[in-house]
């Protein structure tokens, strides 16, 4: 069904993958501000795509299962390099996870300078492809968001302390990226959970925010012939500013 440039077949698997993203990244991200390590997603998310990176230089088989079990073991073994380091690192954690980044981001660039389709594969980790994904791609990223909800609600990360939280980040950033890209993780993760500080009811309130961004942003970027990545985060942007000053007058 469409209406005018609007797709519904493509609007709307991808507006489920945005919300399926943000069931697991709103609770998460209101977790990122009280621990003031804003930037561990795009962290955790770069050395994610560096297993994937990694993996097809060595030559490994490839396809999605492959894919998958490379990222995520990489984002595993980056959690656990940051449980470590938050232990000895105190205040200086934040500016470790941001050389982390950078490294696992440059690296990440000279594995695939010799790759004559390098610049594709960088440019769909940082902005993803989520007005293409498809209704069979979503149901692996549904499961792994129900689990990880089941997780967060019985309390099982927090028993496993700190590489508990950070493995539960891991696997969902992991689960995201891959659909939605780092620009879109990032956006998701902090900007409704920025947005709703003090506010009532802060999860349904972030929640809202985030769905009514990611709506926004699909339908101008089909409207607009706009890349659907920078325009689903600017949209994010938009109504989380908003958001905020209707909660300052109120």
């Amino acid at each position: 069904m469409s209406i005018g440039p609007l797709d519904l077949g493509i609007l709307a698997p991808a507006f489920l993958a945005g919300l399926l993203v943000l069931a697991t990244h709103v609770p998460l991200g209101t977790q990122v501000l009280e621990r003031g390590i804003v930037f561990i997603d795009l962290a955790i998310a770069q050395i994610a795509g560096l297993g994937v990176i990694v993996a097809d230089a060595l030559g490994l088989p490839g396809g999605p299962v492959a894919v998958q079990a490379a990222a995520v073991c990489a984002a595993l073994a980056g959690a656990a390099l940051l449980a470590w380091t938050e232990r000895r690192a105190g205040a200086q954690l934040e500016a470790l996870i941001g050389v982390l980044f950078v490294l696992a981001a440059s690296t990440g660039v000279l594995l695939l300078a010799s790759n004559p389709h390098g610049g594709e594969h960088l440019q769909d980790l940082l902005v993803g492809q989520i007005l293409w994904v498809g209704w069979p791609q979503l149901a692996p990223l549904a499961v792994v968001t129900v689990v990880l909800l089941a997780v967060l609600a019985l309390g099982w990360s927090a028993r496993l302390g700190r590489f508990g939280f950070y493995a539960t980040f891991a696997v969902a950033v992991t689960a995201s990226v891959q659909v939605v890209g780092v620009y879109l993780v990032f956006t998701s993760l902090i900007v409704p959970a920025l947005a709703t500080l003090g506010a009532r009811h802060r999860l349904a309130a972030a929640a809202a925010i985030g769905a009514i961004g990611y709506a926004a942003g699909l339908v101008f970027s089909a409207l607009l012939d706009l890349p659907s990545g920078p325009t689903i985060v600017c949209a994010l942007a938009a109504v989380a500013l908003i958001a905020h000053r209707i909660r300052a007058l109120a």
